[in-house]
């Protein structure tokens, strides 16, 4: 079944429903938060936001996009607030690690690693708008047209932030001497 599917069912009250659109969806939602926040620990808070919306709020679907991207569009909503909420405040979040696994030498491990933290560094460092564009079509599977609906833009404006985006991330790469087939 649809998210939409699962979510009349969940408003008219079969509670099981919610525990499938978390399962459903938020693994996804928050690597896009992710990308929006620049902090995992924020996403999984947002996330969390998110669903406990549908539960206190329980705003209606209109069916004028995809569930999935209405959810991700509240999500973005609240990454924003939060976003503009914290600017002043916050220090600069600690750069995450990820454990890679690879059957390589221990120097190809580490290279790769260092090729992580830059792209993760260069991604961080880009126009929110760029980052949201890239990790909503490249990350999350997302067509341009729900790309262009879940940051309120047009398709054309999507497409011209994906451009400059690939180009202002490769422009970055290339900085720190990463190529395209380095990846």
């Amino acid at each position: 079944m649809d998210g939409a599917g699962i979510y009349r069912r969940y408003l008219s009250g079969d509670d099981s429903a919610l525990a499938e659109l978390i399962r459903a969806y938020a693994d996804g939602l928050t690597d896009f938060l992710t990308g929006v926040s620049g902090s995992a620990a924020l996403a999984e808070e947002l996330t969390e936001e998110v669903f406990f919306r549908l539960v206190t709020r329980r705003p209606r679907f209109r069916g004028e996009s995809a569930f999935r991207t209405w959810l991700y569009s509240i999500g973005r909503n609240l990454a924003l607030d939060s976003l503009r909420r914290q600017k002043r405040l916050s220090p600069e979040p600690p750069e995450e690690h990820t454990e890679l696994r690879s059957p390589d030498s221990p120097e190809d491990d580490v290279i790769r690693r260092e090729r992580t933290l830059t792209v993760r560094r260069s991604l961080k460092n880009l126009n929110p708008d760029y980052r949201q564009a890239l990790e909503l079509v490249y990350f999350q599977g997302f067509t341009n047209d729900e790309a262009a609906r879940i940051m309120r833009k047009t398709r054309r404006q999507t497409e011209n932030l994906l451009y400059r985006a690939k180009k202002a991330l490769a422009g970055r790469l290339e900085k720190e001497g990463i190529t395209h087939e380095d990846l």
